[in-house]
């Protein structure tokens, strides 16, 4: 009874001493975020980030292909998966902290024509439980917790980026048919313009140089057709693997430039996308499990103390060698490195150069942020200046083609006039809709860019619409 009582004492002596702990805390890098993004005048405190996926992208066709995506995207599904199993192997690191118990037992038997038939038989439960006394278990806590954390971050981003792909996609594709459509009644009235000069040609009013350049004019522009036609397969074909189905057609909504394009995207402030950007939440947390990290290899330094028990039974055959056949065992147990040729110590070097690495990631990837803000509102506030001002050379374009064809009716000029004007009419057709594609896509970077619907709950991004004024998430 005094033993037992000593091993108690010893016992809660040292469950109370297992507060300490040896690893270093963590503590959050310090930034010094500029007052505003490179490309403002002045900082906004309202973001798009802010806005719903549903408010940005208002065409229901676009809507449906993102619903489809966050199902069944293979990447977001892999994203998924790895969060589970990180939930698990979180599960496991906790299980540390309590008495592992378990059992064994045998049978076996004796028959001789000398001794009588026996049957033994015996049974233990045994346990065994580590004393966190110097913080190696919690710093492995720590540690697994925020990687679980890191990929629940992980996941956000792959939404996120998935968001970004099939919205980008889309427009490309609604770019690629524009093209297509504008290259087609190009190529109708070349081919006008080329019946008219055969005609004229074998009535003897034209001239084979004016035949051979309509002919040229034709073929030119009747060659991007079956182009654009393989590149539209392409996109949908790239559609459909993000859509996690298999190749097929797409459908269609709104035309490009009736997709939702506000004049104006407020970006808010910059420090706000440490705690929008989803990447960014993911690299602090890989930080705070490389820190974690560091504490474990400390408290490998110190030796590891255990508790371990036994209680079993035996067959009667073999009670003689113990009281009334039971028998048990509590026992303390103490072990720790004496001489290991400089590996904990390598292995201690080894985590603070990761944490470091860590540390130096985060930094290198808010430093990017910033510039990616900063690129794509330069790229959306430009590109719309551009896109205007294209619009204004293919309506002069257009009147260069009528003025033509009404200096061609009355007799001022030949019909050649009329083709230049064509030619030239056409590229600029093609580069307003590249152009519009161009601030369209640069709308869509920016929305990543800033965390895009950082507030939305789960179930609110599987839907297709809702309230615009969201809570935001509580930390995992």
């Amino acid at each position: 009874m005094r033993k037992l009582i000593t091993i108690a004492l010893l016992l809660f002596l040292t469950i109370g001493m297992a507060g300490c702990s040896l690893g270093p805390k963590y503590n959050k890098p310090t930034f010094q975020p500029p007052p505003t993004f490179y490309t403002e005048t002045q900082p906004s405190t309202t973001s798009a980030a802010d806005l719903a996926w549903w408010e940005l992208f208002k065409d229901p066709v676009l809507q449906g292909l993102l619903h489809e995506a966050f199902t069944n995207n293979y990447d977001l599904r892999l994203a998924v998966s790895r969060v589970e199993q990180e939930r698990a192997l979180l599960g496991v690191t906790r299980s540390q902290y309590y008495p592992q118990v378990g059992y064994d037992a045998s049978i076996g038997g004796q028959q001789s024509p000398y001794i009588a038939n026996h049957t033994y038989y015996s049974y233990n439960l045994t346990t065994f439980w580590e004393i966190d006394l110097f913080g190696r278990i919690r710093k492995l806590n720590e540690a697994q917790r925020a990687v679980y954390f890191s990929t629940e971050e992980a996941r956000r981003d792959v939404r996120l980026l998935l968001v970004s792909e099939v919205a980008q996609s889309y427009f490309q594709l609604r770019a690629l048919d524009e093209q297509l459509a504008i290259a087609r009644a190009t190529t109708k009235s070349f081919q006008d313009t080329l019946d008219i000069f055969q005609n004229k040609f074998l009535g003897g009013a034209s001239s084979g140089l004016e035949v051979a350049r309509a002919q040229a004019a034709l073929s030119n522009v009747a060659a991007t057709i079956p182009d654009f036609q393989q590149q539209i397969v392409a996109q949908e074909n790239a559609i459909d693997l993000l859509l996690g189905r298999n190749p097929g057609p797409i459908a269609r909504g709104a035309s490009l430039a009736e997709q939702f394009d506000p004049p104006e995207v407020p970006a808010g402030l910059p420090a706000a996308l440490l705690e929008r950007r989803p990447d960014l939440r993911e690299a602090e947390q890989n930080l705070i499990s490389a820190n974690a990290n560091v504490g474990v290899a400390k408290a490998n330094f110190f030796p590891t103390i255990s508790l371990s028990g036994l209680l079993g039974g035996v067959s009667p055959q073999l009670s003689e060698l113990t009281a009334a056949g039971k028998a048990w065992t509590l026992a303390g147990g103490l072990a720790g490195p004496i001489f290991t040729a400089g590996r904990l110590k390598n292995e201690y070097r080894a985590s603070l150069a990761v944490r470091e690495q860590a540390k130096i990631s985060f930094e290198k990837l808010v430093t990017q942020a910033f510039g990616e803000v900063s690129t794509s509102l330069a790229a959306h506030q430009l590109l719309a200046q551009a896109y205007q001002e294209q619009l204004k050379s293919v309506d002069a374009y257009r009147e260069s083609v009528r003025l033509a064809t009404i200096r061609y009716d009355s007799g001022l000029s030949n019909y050649l006039e009329i083709i230049d004007a064509q030619l030239a009419m056409y590229p600029a057709e093609s580069a307003s809709v590249n152009y519009d594609l161009g601030r369209k896509v640069a709308l869509v970077s920016l929305y990543r860019a800033l965390g895009g619907g950082w507030s939305l709950t789960e179930s609110q991004w599987m839907s297709t619409g809702g309230p615009s004024a969201v809570t935001p998430p509580t930390s995992p």
